[in-house]
């Protein structure tokens, strides 16, 4: 067991971001503009989820050492890819204490993300997780984030995966307003952390924001809410995760009411990005965060 703040809880923080950009509805559930309202929020949650170099299109996570690292397609690199995105010898990751850099070999060329005009030969790459760039040559693309234990880890997507290409969409449950909720919330005192244990079993102290109490069924529920901000984001589980849900969990992002009415509308949850490519690792929910009942609202699970 490791404790960090892991690359994941931003990660789901960051995909949270574009999701609440369609704001928690001031339309009483049920009318059309609530529902009008959740089918633009579902619309712009597929589109995130099919952007380039999304979560569709990683096919590789390589934990890279300090000092160098060849990559390519030829077997000996110490990373191996896809001889159909990579030529043979495509460059070395160098990894050092506070710095990563990418030498590409004699020839080869990359573009940044966002930069296509400038070709890319050698440089420093961010790795802040929550801002790390892409380089990019043709359908692949390269991404390195570190870990606040100081590992670094490439990233590497292939945006004409073939899980890209077949990807038949989210699934979701059909809209229900008697589970959007109104919702008491109770803010922790400033200083209080939630525990949060991702897939790999690494744990992180998150700032938590108080606990959202609300009813389902005629009993009383509670969520705690890592804080974004003034924001809310929760991890969850319940009863669905046996046969129509993600197993592990969802996540849920409540933006700060501005009447100050909060509302916890389950018809937004959503997926990890676990639930999507076995490339990724994501946080579960606290033990606080279990729920008993069924919530057959949001985001349903395919399946890998």
């Amino acid at each position: 067991m490791s404790t960090m703040r892991p690359v994941a809880l931003l990660a789901a923080l960051a995909l949270a971001v574009p999701l609440a950009s369609v704001a928690t509805p001031a339309a009483a559930p049920g009318s059309k503009a609530w529902g009008d309202d959740l089918a633009a929020w579902r619309a712009k949650a597929d589109k995130s989820l099919r952007r380039d170099n999304g979560w569709l299109t990683l096919v590789g996570r390589h934990v890279l050492r300090y000092g160098d690292n060849r990559v390519g397609s030829a077997k000996d690199n110490d990373v191996v890819l896809d001889a159909a995105i990579a030529p043979p010898h495509l460059g070395t990751v160098r990894v050092g204490e506070r710095h990563v850099h990418l030498e590409l070999a004699s020839g080869t060329t990359m573009q940044r993300s966002g930069d296509t005009a400038a070709a890319f030969t050698s440089g420093a790459l961010s790795t802040n997780p929550g801002t790390a760039g892409w380089v990019s040559r043709g359908r692949l693309s390269l991404q390195v984030i570190r870990r606040d234990d100081g590992q670094a880890v490439l990233r590497v997507a292939d945006n004409e995966s073939a899980h890209r290409a077949s990807f038949a969409g989210r699934l979701w449950f059909e809209p229900r307003e008697s589970l959007a909720l109104p919702a008491t919330f109770t803010p922790y005192p400033k200083g209080t952390k939630i525990t949060i244990a991702n897939v790999l079993n690494e744990i992180s102290q998150e700032d938590a924001a108080g606990r959202l109490a609300f009813t389902v069924d005629g009993a009383t529920h509670t969520l705690d809410a890592v804080d974004d901000e003034g924001n809310l984001f929760i991890i969850f589980r319940d009863a669905t995760s046996a046969d129509a849900t993600y197993p592990p969990g969802r996540f849920l992002y409540i933006e700060k009411p501005k009447d100050g009415k909060w509302t916890v509308d389950f018809n937004r949850a959503y997926n990890p990005p676990c639930a999507f490519s076995a490339y990724t690792s994501c946080p579960l929910p606290p033990k606080q965060n279990v729920l008993a009942p069924r919530i057959d609202a949001g985001e349903k699970f395919r399946g890998h």
